[in-house]
């Protein structure tokens, strides 16, 4: 339904959640002014060029050409917003929740808060924070009241990147608010953006949702993993088992195996709970911190399956030619944080491999060092001692890695084979 207001609204953080979130403002009649600190996106932004895959170039053009999208790197552009939405990255260091970027941006927008502004934070972080982090810094640097100068909500971010079917518009909002009224508007905000929102009685709760969603994928794709470990040892087809299971169409839904996990939710969302359970309750949280140990540890045995399978071809890892075919954590995306991949390369690296890799979402300056850059053709695979399919993007040609007269081991089940070996 289109917005009936048109606000200021200022989205801080313009990866790959703040952007789509632009744009949708953008398409709504809002006046959009889109911060990111990062010059080059910024940059990127103003040409016109998305580096978000799930946002095009046209839609880009589109906005700006509007004239109600500003990308900008200055805070001054955001004086006397109407609503400003938070989405800016909550990294783990060294196993703790780092909330600067949270913190950092509440300072910046609390000076320029004005009376019946509203603030909601999307960033994936622990219960509590809304209401106990951001709520002071808020008020401490404007001199404002929240809940009654102006208003505050949580709703967590629910993109999923890459998928045509469930994106930003069509995935229901989880919104919250401090008190009754942030709630009302916290809600029609986002009632003018998505097709559905979901009303919960504060911001704790609608925190809790974001990990509770990500720790049951966390959980379940540990599950998984474990048994392809075990049931390639046990020289049963793991993978037949879960296509069979993901018939019935009650009490079971489908995960399948993996070289371990990536992106920012899985190997960081999870330990924010984990760590907040230890914190406040001085207890371990037993099912995440086993799906950790499981799930970190899914490169090593990616490792191991290599290294058995060239042992067969009477070859050593040490100075083998090694393909990796995808690097991003996610198919048909460019995104390789927390990717496998990169604790694969690593590994692969102390055993004295020689790496090579294809994938064409990446960009330059986020491509991986001490990895040459490769295309996928019958001639890198023949030079290859072996390719290991980490990613497996649609544009990638199946046939031809199967033909493959060197080695292959497919960690996704993409590819059938004479020589391609699975997870």
């Amino acid at each position: 339904m289109p917005t009936t207001t048109c606000h200021k609204v200022v989205i801080v953080g313009q990866g790959y959640v703040g952007l789509p979130v632009a744009m949708r403002a953008v398409e709504m009649g809002h006046n959009v002014v889109g911060i990111d600190l990062d010059e080059r996106r910024t940059s990127s932004l103003v040409r016109g060029v998305s580096y978000v895959d799930d946002i095009t170039d046209e839609q880009l053009f589109l906005a700006l050409a509007s004239g109600r999208y500003l990308p900008t790197i200055d805070y001054s552009d955001t004086q006397d917003f109407d609503i400003a939405v938070i989405t800016v990255p909550t990294p783990l260091r060294e196993g703790l929740p780092d909330l600067t970027f949270i913190e950092r941006s509440s300072e910046s927008l609390a000076s320029r808060l004005k009376v019946g502004s509203t603030v909601i934070l999307e960033s994936t972080t622990y219960p509590g924070t809304t209401q106990e982090l951001m709520v002071p810094i808020l008020e401490s640097g404007s001199g404002l009241k929240a809940g009654t100068d102006f208003y505050v909500g949580y709703s967590p971010e629910r993109i999923d990147p890459g998928n045509k079917t469930w994106g930003f518009v069509e995935t229901p909002k989880v919104v919250s608010g401090i008190n009754p009224e942030s709630l009302r508007r916290v809600k029609g905000f986002y009632d003018g953006l998505v097709n559905s929102t979901v009303p919960v009685s504060s911001p704790k709760e609608a925190e809790l949702t974001k990990l509770l969603e990500n720790t049951f994928r966390h959980v379940n794709i540990a599950l998984v993993n474990e048994l392809a470990i075990f049931g390639h040892q046990l020289g049963v087809n793991v993978w037949e088992s879960i296509e069979a299971a993901s018939t019935k169409p009650f009490g079971f839904m489908k995960f399948t195996p993996g070289p371990g996990v990536g992106g920012h939710c899985l190997p960081v969302d999870p330990s924010y709970l984990s760590w907040q359970v230890r914190q406040k309750l001085g207890q371990s949280f037993r099912f995440i911190e086993l799906a950790n140990d499981i799930n970190d540890h899914m490169p090593d045995y990616v490792v191991q399956r290599i290294i058995a399978i060239l042992n067969r071809d009477r070859k050593s890892l040490n100075g083998a030619k090694v393909l990796l075919i995808g690097l991003a954590y996610k198919k048909n995306t460019g995104d390789i944080r927390e990717s496998p991949s990169l604790r694969l390369i690593d590994l692969l690296a102390e055993y004295g491999a020689t790496i090579s890799a294809v994938d064409g979402h990446v960009e330059d300056y986020r491509w991986p060092g001490g990895v040459t850059r490769a295309e996928l053709t019958s001639e890198e695979l023949s030079n290859a001692d072996i390719a290991v399919v980490v990613t497996d993007h649609d544009e990638f040609d199946i046939s031809l890695i199967g033909s493959s007269c060197s080695p292959v081991l497919d960690t996704k089940d993409s590819i059938k084979g004479a020589r391609v070996e699975r997870l």
